[in-house]
């Protein structure tokens, strides 16, 4: 395999990792989301500065309050350099969950700033800082899930009620 090869599967291996996380925070997929990171690794998210090990544990806590929770990666900039690879990954989220004055819907936007290192041929971030470029509260919905979503069933959930675990079973 030429070196130029390698590096079209170490970036799509790096993608996954990406999307991997996405679905650890939006389905409450501990494994999932754990498996984005290394263990010795280290997360900034602003709210939680620490371990990634820790990130993941604080992550588990918070997430059963959140509503609704959905993240999309957009575009990712890879840089190979000695030891890993500088990752620059664009975000959007939107996520519905309790505030201290009650729920609240916001808006985000930001990017993952991610040191990743490949350890046995897997890639996983090792240090990873968000930084927020875009942060809006959003009014709530003014009717219920079922009322707005209608026919368009199913809805997505969290591990394991969501239809991803059944239906890819």
């Amino acid at each position: 395999m030429t070196a130029a090869q390698q590096h079209l599967l170490d970036r799509e291996a790096i993608r996954d990792c990406l999307y991997r996380y996405c679905r650890g925070i939006d389905r409450m997929d501990e494994a999932a989301l754990r498996s984005a990171y290394w263990p010795d690794g280290h997360d900034d998210h602003g709210q939680y500065r620490g371990s990634a090990a820790g990130f993941c544990d604080w992550a588990m806590t918070v997430l059963p309050n959140v509503e609704r929770s959905i993240h999309q990666i957009h575009n990712v900039l890879i840089e190979f350099r000695d030891g890993g690879a500088a990752v620059e990954s664009y975000f959007s989220a939107f996520q519905r969950q309790p505030g201290p004055d009650g729920m609240q819907q916001w808006d985000l936007k930001g990017r993952y700033l991610d040191w990743f290192e490949a350890r046995d041929g897997e890639w996983r971030v090792l240090r990873r800082t968000v930084v927020y470029d875009w942060v809006e509260r959003l009014p709530l919905p003014d009717r219920s899930e079922a009322e707005r979503f209608g026919a368009r069933q199913p809805i997505g959930g969290k591990h394991p009620d969501d239809p991803l675990y059944t239906v890819f079973a």
